[in-house]
């Protein structure tokens, strides 16, 4: 199916939006205490956290959250951007990414 624009200009604005579903929302509060405000993760969201995932989904939620910020930080830093390549490399940072 894949992510729309339209989805994906919701983001920013998810709590408001009716195109995430609940489970999605919680995911996405997940999400923001993760990357923005720890004390996010308060008793509350833990609670409708588990309405949802389980511990080994959260535990791979949280993980592949904290390795993708890495990352997108990593690459800021050697200051490759996006559809750029290394200079040795003919290779983009994604799949339909290319050296013309």
């Amino acid at each position: 199916m894949g992510l729309t624009e339209e989805v994906y200009d919701e983001l920013l604005r998810f709590e408001e939006s009716d195109r995430f579903s609940a489970r999605e929302k919680a995911a996405l509060r997940y999400t923001s205490a993760i990357l923005w405000e720890a004390s996010l993760a308060d008793d509350a969201l833990w609670e409708e956290l588990g309405r949802w995932f389980t511990t080994p989904e959260l535990v791979e939620l949280g993980f592949f959250v904290a390795l993708t910020s890495g990352q997108q930080r990593w690459i800021k830093t050697l200051g490759i951007g996006h559809r750029e390549v290394l200079g040795d490399t003919d290779i983009g940072l994604s799949s339909s990414a290319s050296a013309d």
